[in-house]
């Protein structure tokens, strides 16, 4: 229920800024204000801050759904003071009718979820989560990247993760009401298995271009960029392999018990959500990043010879559903024994 009232002030808060924007308060994330080359990254990139009442409309939509699962209009059992008057069962048309009615703001639910989450947000998105650790080391070791923190997340991707954070919580609202028969411990371990491979065809690519073979791309492509740029593409590589080792641990006892050689934590369960946030997180920027791609290739924005710069990044999505469905199943099966 808290998840419920926490989307509702989101929407609320959101809803008010979208207001603001369509009359003519500065700050609107997207359009002539989004740092976007081209525009072409953003599905929003061609709107004015006019755009700001459907904002309102969406938002409007989200609180009233956030409010009916409040509320608690599930598909589950009647408590006893939902019996009739004499105390008996209703009937099972009643019963019917209740269920169908609860049914309702989860149906609403899940597509204002992929819209928060999947459509609003860009690549631009997992590139400051994944530089952002490095922008910080960087100046302990010398480098000068010539990129700053608030390079990586300016107001426009800022709002990005604002609104993946409302999406959210809504998800979480409806997760708490609805069932998840689906995500049995089976289907979690084929997923950790799919979460851990397809990402090596990406690694694979960028290790070979920071070596200076041109993997998948012409040599005149690798030497058109600088050795930097190999690198740091060498670097985001390293990052999801070991993001996909970690990704065994959903699996694994490790995942549950923090392993001997960690002094402190040696034997003591592992927190649930220790992996389940960012393994959640991760798993949609992954997918909103393999969209965006999917919609670059489909405009005719990459050179279909140079096929290692696009070809693994349009299999993220599928990296993205398996890295979901294993956190799932993992979150519920860790909630079973505690």
């Amino acid at each position: 229920m808290r998840a419920s009232y926490a989307a509702a002030l989101w929407a609320l808060i959101y809803g008010l800024l979208g207001t603001a924007w369509a009359l003519g308060a500065p700050g609107y994330p997207w359009g002539a204000s989004d740092p976007d080359p081209d525009g072409a990254l953003s599905i929003l990139g061609a709107t004015t801050p006019g755009f700001g009442w459907w904002i309102t409309a969406v938002s409007a939509l989200v609180l009233a759904t956030a409010l009916l699962l409040a509320r608690g209009g599930t598909d589950r059992a009647p408590s006893p003071s939902a019996r009739g008057d004499a105390g008996r069962v209703p009937s099972l048309s009643a019963l019917s009718a209740r269920r169908g009615v609860g049914r309702v703001p989860l149906l609403l639910a899940w597509p204002l979820v992929a819209l928060l989450v999947l459509v609003v947000p860009d690549s631009r998105l997992m590139m400051g989560v994944a530089y952002t650790p490095l922008v910080l080391v960087a100046p302990a070791f010398g480098w000068d990247l010539g990129v700053t923190v608030a390079d990586a997340w300016p107001w426009p991707v800022l709002n990005q993760l604002v609104c993946v954070v409302g999406g959210l919580l809504l998800a979480t609202a409806a997760i708490g009401r609805g069932r998840g028969d689906w995500f049995t411990p089976e289907r979690g371990r084929v997923a950790v298995w799919v979460a851990f491979f397809v990402p090596l065809f990406y690694c694979l690519t960028r290790w070979a271009w920071a070596l200076g073979i041109p993997f998948g791309v012409s040599e005149e492509f690798l030497a058109d960029g600088e050795q930097g740029l190999w690198l740091a593409g060498a670097y985001l590589a390293t990052f999801g392999a070991l993001g996909g080792i970690l990704t065994l641990g959903l699996t694994q006892r490790w995942g549950e018990v923090f392993p001997r050689w960690i002094p402190g934590l040696r034997g003591r369960r592992v927190p649930p959500l220790l992996a389940v946030i960012p393994a959640g997180f991760v798993s949609i920027i992954i997918t909103v990043a393999g969209i965006t791609y999917i919609r670059l290739t489909v405009v005719g924005k990459f050179e279909m010879t140079e096929w290692g710069a696009w070809l693994p990044e349009l299999f993220w999505p599928i990296w993205g559903a398996a890295l979901a469905t294993a956190t799932v199943a993992y979150y519920r099966r860790r909630r079973a024994t505690v």
